[in-house]
């Protein structure tokens, strides 16, 4: 029997929308009629901006729901809170917990001292994904969580930061419940999804995250290849284009008959120029993450910002790797 319930941690570069691909899994897992958990660690507050609702507070609000009865619920982990809940559900230390905070020793712990903030965050992660209902099911409260993690350059770190833990505490029950976390991040509960552009060292960085992580013994799902720019140009233009049959002189008489100016041909061939090369950029960049052995989906480029229904048409297009989570 399982000891957690699924877990999916998504990471990426800066700039490549991991946090709206968290939110649209979120949402396409909740649209198999799941109880989800969507966690941020980051304190950005980008989930409560994506689905146009109040700054979350350290506390589960149910923030979506599904046609298929399943929920998408969110919590925003605050290392503070955190601390002072880790105070009181092991040490019993709420009323000295409290009185720690206000001589400053909690932000402390969680802004100076190394690798204390991360053990926090991944602790309530953990506790999260563990917890049952106190009915005699004793199931899962969610059927899956999934965290809007820190960035691919520093995810093993984030996710390992026990091990270390474990290394230091030699016996007791921080020892114990380190090497619990590490098992669980290291389980076939656990998928470590890493988002990507079509871009140079966005992809690099991909590949290096997956090496890391499979170094660590930390499972990696699926490579999110998001913001793919559509091919706006038909190949017979293309091909006309690289043979120079399509050239300012051509254009230029077909834009004055459509009374556009004819001057401005020169810069439309120019641009037409320019999107054969990004799709050329990005057709190498696609082919290295197809070689990668790893499972792939593709998320496009949507126009006119991301806001509910833009998620719930990504969410659409998540649909092979909930698929395979499943």
């Amino acid at each position: 029997m399982a000891n957690s319930t699924p877990l999916h941690v998504v990471t990426g570069k800066g700039g490549t929308g991991k946090t709206t691909v968290a939110a649209a899994l979120a949402l396409a897992l909740a649209g198999k009629g799941l109880k989800v958990l969507l966690c941020e660690v980051e304190g950005r507050q980008g989930i409560a901006q994506l689905f146009d609702v109040p700054p979350l507070p350290y506390e589960e609000r149910r923030i979506a729901t599904s046609d298929a009865g399943g929920h998408v619920h969110a919590l925003a982990i605050d290392p503070e809170a955190a601390l002072l809940e880790y105070l009181q559900m092991y040490y019993r230390l709420g009323r000295a917990g409290r009185a720690l905070d206000k001589f400053g020793v909690i932000d402390f712990a969680t802004t100076i001292a190394p690798g204390v903030r991360d053990v926090l965050l991944t602790g309530k992660v953990y506790e999260a994904a563990r917890r049952r209902t106190g009915d005699k099911s004793s199931r899962f409260v969610y059927d899956a969580v999934v965290v809007d993690a820190p960035p691919t350059g520093r995810i093993a770190r984030f996710l390992g930061v026990n091990d270390d833990v474990a290394g230091l505490a030699k016996v007791g029950p921080i020892k114990t419940q380190s090497e619990s976390i590490m098992s669980m991040m290291r389980s076939p509960q656990t998928a470590v999804h890493l988002v990507t552009v079509l871009e140079e060292m966005p992809v690099q960085e991909t590949l290096d995250g997956i090496d890391e992580l499979s170094r660590e013994g930390l499972p990696v799902g699926h490579v999110v290849v998001n913001l793919v720019r559509p091919s706006l140009l038909s190949d017979d233009t293309v091909e006309a284009l690289e043979a120079g049959r399509l050239d300012a002189k051509a254009v230029a008489p077909v834009l004055e008959k459509a009374g556009l100016p004819r001057d401005a041909a020169a810069t439309l061939v120019a641009d037409g120029f320019g999107h054969i090369e990004r799709q050329q950029l990005q057709n190498e960049q696609r082919t290295i993450i197809e070689e990668c052995g790893r499972p792939h989906v593709t998320l496009p480029l949507l126009t006119g910002g991301i806001d509910l229904g833009a998620l719930q048409d990504l969410a659409a297009e998540l649909a092979p790797l909930v698929e395979d989570a499943r």
